[in-house]
């Protein structure tokens, strides 16, 4: 096949995460991602190497048998849902199939091990209790829009005002929002110039206690057309410096009494709506990044306080707008639930007289999980933020056996003293570093260890290195966290031969 050609062809099957294999009539195998087996779909190729080919999708020329299910107006077009169309049995077969395909290749027949049938997610829509909404326009000059990119692009923004996923309070929030900064006329970061006010909108609501906070992400730039103002010399080179330093050419150039009023406006509309959960707080964060990324370079509380409780399995935590917590509340208990089963099995004493190593532990949720059961815990976060929040839930918990550390874990394990009798994992989507796992690994020699994965693909990776270092697969689970799309966690037990 050429690059540029324009095919259509058959999706034979899914690999993990949504890359389609499709054959040609002329019987040429094409990756095509966000496809679903048994589709006939349309596509053009844009990368050809060593004889493998990629295409872009184009058109779903005809549904695939299994398209049974009802989806939302949005679906197509939002970069989110790859598998609404599907029931949720068949979304569920092919997450197992794909990560058992993937954990077989990698284990091949060197250990016996037990793949145990998928956990599904308690709830299948309106199960976020997070989302990063982005503002931008739907097509190059249209009006103001905010909600999801469009599948494939990078600027288009797709308003995703009956998105499933989340329930009807981030649909509020998202429509009062974008109706009232259009009727202000205020315009949005553009990602390709760098100037503009309004980045982001960030919801979060717990589910167990229906505590919701909220979140404007804006720049520190006048909102007006900047762009189009003929900067003189010296402000061209202040502006040429600072997009150096990965920042916003115009920041701090808007006027703060016209953005407080701004703000207050906004604030106001929300407090105004008939909500089913709790507004606690209405922030505004400052993000003068050159990035496309939420990211915080000062809060302000505009209304409230800034941060909301969650509780899951009996233990409660504070949350903040940028603290890590699983975007499945319900999805999260059956996660954590599944992981003490695979450590605790038979006997619920078995951790009674050990110490636990909870290594890339975010905000502490697994090592609370284990605390009332084990000697000791022992958290290690990279993320300051993060173990603070880890350090107050504990306290919030009455959980006196848990203690957190900042910073990175190949680092991190030297200055611990306390030995571990066991260790759970559970990284970021890329995995372990290379040199973190063989210090874990030829450090502690830990006769078992739990492994949670959000990329079966690394982690078929570095089963790879535990077993070359003696350990073998004991049993495998995976759980469902985000249904619709196609990721999926996995909990993997090893243990020394």
């Amino acid at each position: 096949m050429k690059k540029g050609q324009i095919a259509e062809g058959n999706v034979t099957t899914v690999e993990f995460p949504n890359k389609g294999i499709v054959m040609t009539d002329e019987g040429e195998r094409v990756i095509v991602k966000n496809t679903i087996p048994g589709q006939r779909v349309s596509f053009a190729v844009n990368k050809v190497r060593k004889g493998k080919a990629e295409g872009r999708l184009l058109e779903t020329v005809k549904k695939s048998p299994l398209e049974t299910a009802d989806t939302c107006r949005h679906f197509g077009q939002c970069g989110g849902c790859t598998y609404q169309s599907l029931s949720y049995e068949e979304q569920l077969k092919i997450k197992e199939k794909q990560v058992r395909g993937m954990m077989e290749q990698a284990i091949g027949d060197a250990c016996a091990y037990e793949f145990l049938p998928i956990r599904h997610s308690p709830r299948v829509l309106a199960y976020r209790n997070k989302m990063e909404f982005s503002f931008g326009d739907e097509y190059k000059d249209g009006p103001l829009a905010l909600g999801m990119h469009k599948r494939g692009s990078f600027y288009d923004i797709v308003t995703v005002e009956d998105c499933r996923i989340v329930d009807g309070d981030f649909r509020e929030i998202l429509m009062a929002t974008l109706i009232y900064f259009r009727e202000q006329e205020i315009s949005f970061y553009h990602r390709l110039r760098h100037t503009g006010y309004l980045r982001h909108l960030l919801v979060r609501k717990a589910v167990k206690t229906g505590e919701i906070l909220v979140d404007l992400i804006t720049t520190t730039q006048d909102w007006r057309n900047v762009q189009e103002q003929e900067p003189d010399e010296r402000a061209k080179i202040a502006a040429a410096l600072l997009e150096k330093q990965g920042r916003c050419p115009h920041a701090g150039t808007v006027n703060e009494e016209k953005e407080k009023q701004l703000l207050a406006g906004w604030k106001d509309v929300l407090l105004a709506l008939s909500l089913e959960g709790t507004l606690k707080g209405v922030l505004h964060t400052k993000n003068d990044s050159v990035a496309d990324v939420v990211k915080n370079e000062g809060t302000e509380v505009l209304f409230g306080q800034d941060y909301f409780y969650e509780e899951l399995l009996g233990l409660r935590f504070q949350i903040s707008p940028f603290s890590f917590f699983q975007t499945n509340s319900l999805g999260a208990e059956v996660l954590y639930s599944t992981a003490r089963e695979f450590i605790l099995g038979d006997n619920p004493d078995m951790l009674a007289d050990k110490t636990v190593y909870d290594l890339y532990s975010g905000t502490g949720t697994i090592a609370q999980m284990l605390a009332p059961v084990c000697k000791k815990v022992v958290g290690v976060e990279i993320i300051e933020e993060a173990v603070e929040a880890a350090k107050e839930n504990a306290a919030l918990n009455h959980l006196d056996n848990c203690e957190f550390l900042a910073g990175d874990v190949l680092k991190v394990l030297d200055t611990i003293e306390e030995r571990p009798d066991y260790i759970v994992l559970d990284p970021p989507r890329d995995g372990i570093h290379p040199k973190a796992l063989e210090k874990i690994i030829d450090s502690y020699r830990c006769e078992s260890i739990l492994y949670i994965s959000c990329k079966p693909t690394s982690l078929a990776r570095d089963i790879l290195v535990f077993m070359n270092a003696g350990y073998k697969v004991k049993k495998i689970q995976c759980v469902d966290m985000f249904p619709n799309t196609v990721h999926v966690e996995t909990v993997c037990l090893l243990s020394l031969k």
